[in-house]
């Protein structure tokens, strides 16, 4: 899951196609408001392509095998995406997006979204198909968006929809890379301060839950300072300041019945999250960017820590979980980019299992915005040893870890 998670792909509707496109077409196309061209059909029909690609080198402390204490070394290609996005008349318009899933095992390219949309007004709008199930920020972020390179990887535990890194109907699996089948109702009120999203999505797939139950989720968020401004329902972990001074507070909400456990064993999942994001352009033109999140994941009516610790079924998170980082973007550039230090910290205390934590440093260095960053940074913890293992059992080593990302993406 890790980097590999989910992502606000295709959030542009303003891509760069193909340079054969563009050289014999180029009386078609009209420049628009953030990046590349779109080709435009007529009045009302346009469509728009993209790419984006994260790739990284990780150096783990004990982690090569079976040879002591040495270091991993690790050069992973964590994402490969193309988005395609298009309108077919003035309310309705299509997104399609693609990654390189599994991309450590060789990698497949896979759908990551398929959405139709209705989009008629700010208040009420319909996505359906498969997209992001509403959570909290960083599942809206996804890994492009986010202040942090592996939000995932030393994050707080997973929803359901990004627990698993591929679709099945084993009873594994609740979607892909925080993405689900559904449709999603989303729209903005009191000048666009109130968000929401609600949406039905079909969750664990066979298992525990053999009656095809629904998963509900909802996500309201309130800016209290200026609006952020994003497709859709989808969140940035940052602005970089390019979004005025933001502070706003979120709730989000998941619910399945038999969405958790075996089939002999089966429990009701509840995941209730709060996030909060504040950012601050200073009088010298520096920002200040605070991320934090809580989240309080429940299984009733089921799912004993005895079948737990037997293994199998779908294994979610119980417990209470945080995540914090703040980070601090110097305005001077250097070289082409800026300079962007930061500090986080991550503890994931589990029902029935040992606690877990992740202390993080790093520095990014922002070329432009979140279409080019190269992120260095550093982690200490238990939180990677222990991972997604919540039985009473579960051991793991402090243990020091070292990244260079890199992110580009147009």
């Amino acid at each position: 899951m890790s980097d590999h998670s989910e992502a606000s792909a295709g959030r542009r509707r303003n891509r760069l196609l193909p340079a054969i496109s563009l050289l014999t077409l180029a009386a078609a196309y009209a420049p628009v408001a953030q990046a590349g061209a779109t080709f435009k059909i007529d009045d009302t029909k346009w469509i728009s392509l993209g790419l984006g690609l994260r790739t990284s080198f990780q150096s783990v402390e004990d982690a090569a095998g079976n040879s002591g204490n040495k270091w991993s070394n690790d050069f992973n290609l964590d994402n490969a995406r193309i988005y395609i996005n298009g309108q077919i008349h003035k309310y309705l318009k299509v997104e399609f997006n693609t990654d390189c899933q599994t991309c450590s095992n060789g990698g497949e390219v896979r759908v990551l979204d398929a959405i139709g949309k209705i989009e008629y007004n700010p208040f009420v709008n319909l996505w359906v198909g498969r997209m992001l199930v509403p959570a909290e920020r960083r599942e809206m972020n996804g890994p492009f968006y986010s202040a942090i390179y592996q939000i995932f990887s030393s994050g707080t535990p997973f929803d359901p929809a990004d627990f698993n890194l591929v679709i099945k109907s084993d009873g594994t699996s609740a979607g892909s890379f925080g993405r689900d089948d559904g449709a999603t109702f989303w729209g903005a009120a009191f000048d666009g301060r109130l968000q929401y999203a609600f949406g039905f999505f079909r969750g664990l797939r066979g298992g525990a839950n053999a009656d095809d139950n629904i998963l509900y989720a909802q996500r309201f968020a309130y800016n209290f300072w200026d609006v952020e401004k994003n497709p859709g329902y989808y969140t940035s972990g940052t602005y970089y300041g390019k979004g005025s001074d933001i502070l706003t507070v979120a709730v989000s909400n998941q619910y399945q019945e038999d969405g958790a456990g075996t089939a002999g064993d089966p429990g009701n999942f509840r995941g209730t999250s709060v996030d909060v994001l504040m950012e601050k352009v200073l009088p010298n033109n520096g920002v200040v960017t605070f991320n934090g999140e809580y989240k309080n994941y429940g299984i009733t009516g089921g799912y004993s820590q005895a079948s737990r610790d037997a293994g199998g079924g779908f294994a979610m998170f119980e417990g209470n979980a945080y995540d914090v980082s703040a980070m601090y973007l110097f305005p001077q550039k250097i070289g082409i980019g800026q300079i962007q230090p930061y500090l986080r910290y991550v503890n994931a205390d589990p029902n029935g299992s040992s606690s877990r934590n992740a202390y993080q440093g790093g520095l990014n260095y922002v070329i432009d915005g979140h279409n080019a960053i190269v992120s260095l940074n550093y982690i200490y913890g238990d939180l990677m040893t222990k991972g997604l293992d919540y039985t009473s059992t579960a051991t793991g080593n402090n243990v020091n870890a070292f990244l260079v990302g890199f992110q580009w993406q147009i």
